[in-house]
């Protein structure tokens, strides 16, 4: 039985070690994250559009402030 859980302690040990690593960037990886596509509000079209249809929908809750209903129309 003791050998038992020492296995399974082992086991959960190791798959604790590979994430051990987190945090960690590499300066060759910065590259990568400074791109636009790793942002979250990449493309300033885009996040316009998802507004829009944000303030659309919660115009009638009081969305951000602007006049009309939920569907859209002012």
């Amino acid at each position: 039985m003791k050998k038992l859980l020492a296995v399974f302690a082992l086991i959960g040990f190791s798959m604790l070690a590979g994430c051990s690593n987190l945090g960690q960037v590499s300066p060759w990886e910065k590259n990568n994250l400074a791109k636009a596509e790793m942002t979250f509000g990449g493309d300033p079209l885009d996040e316009r559009f998802v507004q829009h249809i944000y303030g659309s929908k919660e115009n009638s809750s009081g969305g951000y402030g602007v006049g009309g209903g939920g569907c859209g129309c002012n």
